[in-house]
């Protein structure tokens, strides 16, 4: 969110709050990209203020389905009505604040693996339409396809991320996973370590796929604990997921801070992880296949 609309969305996010009866003497903003989080003192509500081309009802209709169903995740505050409150031009929806009491990276990759298959478990309970991983690799094309979107991205880099996203899309559906509604990007930056234990937040990414899709974005060690991974599978989703993320660094209108410097280093990893693969690939090849 432009620095100039921050002012009149913090104000949207006091006013709605204030329709329930919720102090917020207090408004810190936390987090800002395309939209705003802000905490509401001493209420404990975390409101989430986007511009309305952004308006989150499938955030606020997954979290509903998934209320009181003891999901980990950081749900709607009870004290609202659970719905996107229009204001001012903003969309808002207001949340129970988590006070983290340590990073993901510090916890132990058991303890995230086992959030995500409680949370993986929940949402297979819920039946609703979502959009698929691979509307995902859509977006991502018609950014390094269309040079007008992404005039800094090189013509070799352009050739490399296309051929990526097409290649590795194709083989991850070549293998007939098995797929279900996922959080889709459950990094540590969308996980809180609370004294409630660990809860992921930001379901605006929902979206169906592989479980491996979702285990592609945690961290490498969270695989070994998570039941049944089909770990070839994963390679490939973490190739595709880390495509995807370049993919958005090269958008004229990426808002990122330093996204265009994050996405040359990961150009770089990319390269590295497609050269593990063939190498790879070429080592089962040699030997007659891994299942001779």
């Amino acid at each position: 969110m432009k620095d100039t609309d921050i002012p009149r969305a913090v104000a949207a996010a006091v006013d709605t709050a204030a329709e329930y009866g919720l102090a917020a003497d207090d408004a810190d903003v936390l987090h800002n990209s395309s939209r705003i989080a802000v905490r509401l003192r001493p209420s404990g509500v975390l409101a989430r203020v986007a511009p309305l081309a952004h308006r989150p009802d499938f955030e606020v209709e997954i979290a509903r389905h998934l209320d009181g169903t003891g999901s980990p995740v950081a749900g709607l505050d009870p004290r609202a009505e659970p719905r996107v409150h229009v204001r001012d031009g903003f969309a808002v929806t207001l949340w129970t604040y988590h006070q983290p009491i340590a990073a993901p990276e510090d916890h132990p990759p058991a303890v995230y693996a086992d959030a995500l298959a409680r949370l993986h478990a929940r949402l297979r309970g819920v039946d609703l339409v979502a959009p698929h991983f691979t509307d995902r690799v859509t977006d991502a094309l018609r950014v390094v396809e269309d040079p007008a979107v992404s005039p800094e991205l090189g013509a070799a880099e352009r050739a490399l991320l296309t051929d990526t996203l097409h290649g590795t899309t194709r083989a991850i559906l070549d293998r007939g996973p098995r797929q279900q509604l996922l959080h889709g990007e459950p990094h540590p930056g969308n996980l809180l370590i609370t004294a409630d234990g660990p809860l992921f937040v930001d379901l605006e990414t929902v979206c169906r796929g592989p479980v491996e899709f979702d285990l592609a974005h945690a961290p490498e060690a969270v695989a070994a604990h998570y039941p049944d991974a089909d770990f070839e599978l994963l390679a490939d989703c973490r190739i595709l997921s880390l495509a995807l993320v370049i993919s958005w660094r090269w958008d004229r209108d990426d808002q990122l801070p330093d996204g265009r410097r994050r996405g040359r280093e990961w150009l770089d990893q990319l390269r590295a992880a497609l050269h593990h693969r063939e190498h790879a690939a070429a080592g089962q090849s040699r030997h007659g296949g891994a299942n001779p």
